[in-house]
Parts: C-alpha cells; structure tokens; sequence
C-alpha cells in the first residue's frame, strides 16, 4: 500500500471543512479531482471512509481511523520537512498559523513583520474561533494560534500574551441603558443579547462571567461576523458586548459603547502545544512576538 502524504493531506481538509465545496476551494482543485482522490483512497485501503450524503461530509467508523493517524502522519512530515529547511537558515518553509476572524486587523503588523524577515517562509492562514484552533493545535494541524484567554485546555498549552483591551456594550442609540456611565451585567438581565458563535472564547467567557454574576444571557442571535453583529445591534435585535478594537472598526452614529462594571478585558495571547517542540519557523515566530 503506497499512499502520498498529499493524498492524506487533502481527506483532513475535507474532514476539517465537511464540505467537497470548501475542501476544493482550500485545495485549489475542481471537486472531481477531489472526489477522484478520495475514492481511490478507499479504493487503497479497500474500506468506505464516508456516508455519501449531499447535505454533508459524515466519516465512517475506517473514516475516524484514518482521520486520526493521518493527523500523526502528516504533522510528523511537516516537522520533518521543517527541520530540513532549517538547515538551509529559514530560507524556505512553512508555519501554520490559527487565527480568530476579530484578530486579523490587530495582529497584521506581527505578520508583516515576520513576511519581512523570512520572505521564504510561507504563512499557512486558517481562520479560526478560539476552541476551533485549540482543537487544531491538539490535532498537530497548526503549530502556533493566536486566541483570547482563558483557553479551554490551558493545561495543554504554552501562551505567550500579546495584549489586552477593553470590553464596551454595545447598544443601539436611544437605548435606555447609553444614561448610564457603566454597565452592570443585572443591567443586561432578560435583554435579548447577540453573541458570537460558541466556537469563539469570547462567547465562552462572557457566558461564563455572566453566569457567575447569576445571569444567564438572553440569547436573540449569534453570529461569527463583527459586523454583522454591530449591524443587528443597530437594528434593535439585541445588545452585545464587542472588544474596543472592533468597536472602533464599526464605527456607526447609530451605535453607542458603555463599559462595564466591574471592568472587563479581551485578552490575547499565542498559544502552542507543551509536549510538541516548535518547528523552528514556529520559534522564530514566537521570538519575533516577545519583543
């Protein structure tokens, strides 16, 4: 049995993303050459590893098997391949790199910083909340991400905290709570309240503050999208609680940031895993983000 690690590369996109769609778009193939690949997979290992169903991507019992060795596999070869390229002084290679959708335009500057010194190194983007790139980093499919803290599994990981930033309510204008200097969370009691989706460790912290406060959040609407939550907010579907940076992104007259009471804090950090060394891309990486 000879199966390329490219092979095994693709069947994880499509396990990752449940979708031929995403998957061939991430891959840059057409979805026969996908579906192609995959069918000759099982054909190699003569075992069904899906349900054909049109609606999604659903894994057989050989389907989680091969999910869980090719993760093994194919991050053990890119560390191989890593470790190569460091001896050639960080000329080439690749970092795979977890970041959550809200950080993007915070973190740009680290990013083009490390493009300036390592032009060679390839930055291998996925857009993730915080418990999506936690899991990535467990199954060896990034080697650092960037995240909000606490982690789900901070046991499991190094952190390096980057920085910190105000948490604002945000209401619609006119709303009765904007006469008030702060916000309390029983002030947000029974409001209908849009949050962001739970993969997000933002959603997972406001839940849980909220609940050690007594108050279970009156959940109208969730959503992955800053600016589609700013945009329901304005539209009367809820109130939200959003980092300052997103706030100033917004940027709407419609819209009005009240701080909390007590204060909080969205706090950033780059995680990575403790038992696994970092590729030497994935350390030049962390170095450059001490300074």
């Amino acid at each position: 049995m000879n199966i390329p690690i490219k092979n095994l590369q693709c069947f994880l996109t499509l396990v990752e993303t449940r979708s031929y769609t995403r998957a061939a778009e991430q891959l840059h193939l057409t979805q026969p050459t996908l579906s192609k690949m995959i069918k000759r997979l099982e054909e190699s290992l003569d075992q069904a590893l899906l349900i054909r169903n049109n609606q999604k991507v659903i894994l057989t019992e050989a389907g989680e098997l091969l999910a869980n060795s090719s993760r093994k596999i194919v991050g053990q070869w890119h560390r191989f391949q890593e470790d190569l390229n460091s001896l050639k002084g960080l000329k080439t290679g690749q970092l795979r790199l977890g970041v959550c959708p809200m950080m993007g335009g915070i973190i740009i500057s680290l990013l083009s910083e490390f493009r300036s010194r390592y032009p060679g190194i390839e930055l291998q983007i996925q857009e993730l909340g915080g418990f999506g790139a936690e899991e990535a980093l467990l199954n060896d499919s990034l080697d650092l991400a960037f995240t909000a803290l606490p982690t789900t599994h901070a046991e499991e990981f190094h952190c390096q905290p980057l920085e910190e930033y105000p948490l604002q309510v945000c209401l619609p204008a006119g709303h009765p709570l904007t006469d008030k200097a702060f916000i309390t969370w029983s002030d947000l009691r029974d409001l209908p309240f849009v949050l962001y989706n739970d993969d997000f460790s933002l959603a997972k912290l406001l839940t849980r503050l909220s609940r050690e406060a007594g108050v279970e959040l009156n959940i109208a609407s969730q959503s992955g999208q800053w600016d589609f939550i700013g945009a329901m907010v304005e539209s009367n579907v809820g109130v939200a609680i959003l980092p300052q940076p997103i706030c100033d992104k917004i940027g709407s007259d419609k819209l009005v940031y009240k701080p909390m009471s007590p204060k909080l804090t969205w706090d950033l950090a780059l995680i990575w895993r403790k038992n696994l060394p970092l590729t030497p891309a994935a350390e030049a990486f962390v170095r450059l983000g001490e300074g």
